[in-house]
């Protein structure tokens, strides 16, 4: 199978679906939040690995311990994986962070800061927001 194949990117859905629901509802480890996302998944096209990227709403502390707790309850997770899926190899599964959202967010945040100093310093000139030359 390669990569970027249509069975492959069907098992990457699966995989992403299945192990959101296994986080979501299986896990009871109190390392990991209960908002726990599952933002991507790569499966290799061997089927003996799995790349699976996670975001968690903590702060940058929790996200260690977080991916400690999925890490340890990867047995049971590629278990829960095998019932679910039935596939030739249940992969070897990898927790990586996804700080995408955050990186977003610290993204918003300054874009707001910017935007209200810039209309400051309108305001301190007297002019208004129609008033922009182009």
């Amino acid at each position: 199978m390669r990569k970027g194949s249509v069975k492959n990117t069907r098992i990457n859905s699966e995989v992403q679906k299945v192990l959101a629901e296994i986080i979501r509802s299986g896990i009871k480890d109190p390392r990991v939040p209960e908002f726990t996302s599952v933002t991507d998944v790569e499966v290799a096209p061997d089927l003996k690995t799995c790349k699976v990227w996670v975001s968690m709403l903590t702060d940058g502390d929790s996200m260690d311990e977080g991916l400690a707790g999925l890490k340890s309850a990867e047995g049971y997770i590629r278990r829960e994986l095998a019932h679910e899926l039935n596939l030739r190899n249940t992969p070897e599964l990898i927790f990586l962070p996804d700080n995408s959202i955050e990186y977003g967010n610290r993204m918003s945040q300054l874009i707001d800061e910017v935007s209200k100093a810039d209309n400051a310093a309108r305001a301190a000139r007297g002019e208004g927001e129609g008033d922009q030359e182009n």
